[in-house]
C-alpha cells in the first residue's frame, strides 16, 4: 500500500485513533502497514510517524532512525504506564509541519505498554530521545498536535525560523 502525508489542517490529526483490532481481518494487515509507514517516514526522513498522518484513524505509529531501517519498531495500541525521570526541554519537529521546531518541555523518561506488529506485547522503558519520540506521536494518536502545547513565545520565534528554513528549500529546489 502506498502511503502519503494528509495535510496539516486534516480533520483526522484532531481524532482520537481506534484501536487497532488484530484479531478482525481488515483491509489493514499489521505487517504491509508498518513496512507502509516504514517506507514513507524514510522517504520523509522522519524519526516518528503516526497513522492519522497518513490519514489512518488507527492507533498505530512508528519510530527510529530513518537511515537505519532495521532499528524502525512498530508501535500497536500504545499505553503510557508511567512519565518518570524530569522535565526537559528540547527543540521538536514534525512532519506535519517542516522546519517548524519548538521548544517542548516533556518527561525525560517514560513506561510504555504496546504491541507490534506481529502481536507481541511488551511493557518496556524509553529514555531520551526515544522518550520524547514516543510521547509526541502517542499526541498524535490522541488528536494533539505539538503546536496545541507549545507556548505562545516559543510558537512565534519558531515560526520566523521555519520561514528562513522555508525559503532555504526553495533556492535548493530550484537548483536541482
Amino acid at each position: 500500500m502506498k502511503l502519503s502525508l494528509v495535510r496539516a489542517d486534516h480533520p483526522i490529526l484532531r481524532q482520537k485513533a481506534e484501536n487497532f483490532d488484530f484479531g478482525v481481518v481488515g483491509i489493514y494487515d499489521p505487517k504491509a502497514l508498518f513496512e507502509s509507514m516504514c517506507d514513507l517516514m524514510c522517504k520523509e526522513r522522519g524519526i516518528g510517524l503516526a497513522a492519522p498522518q497518513c490519514g489512518i484513524p488507527l492507533n498505530v505509529f512508528i519510530m527510529g532512525n530513518p537511515s537505519d531501517p532495521s532499528s524502525i519498531i512498530s508501535v500497536f495500541n500504545p499505553k503510557i504506564i508511567e512519565e518518570i525521570g524530569t522535565e526537559v526541554y528540547y527543540d521538536e519537529g514534525c512532519l506535519k509541519f517542516p522546519g517548524l521546531f519548538l521548544r517542548m518541555k516533556r518527561n525525560s523518561a517514560i513506561r510504555v505498554r504496546y504491541t507490534n506488529y506481529k502481536n507481541h506485547t511488551d511493557t518496556i522503558k524509553f529514555d531520551g530521545m526515544t522518550a520524547r519520540v514516543f510521547l509526541h506521536e502517542f499526541d498524535h494518536l490522541q488528536g494533539i498536535l505539538y503546536t496545541d502545547m507549545a507556548k505562545p513565545y516559543h510558537i512565534e520565534k519558531a515560526k520566523r525560523k521555519q520561514k528562513i528554513y522555508v525559503k532555504q528549500k526553495q533556492r535548493q529546489h530550484a537548483l536541482l
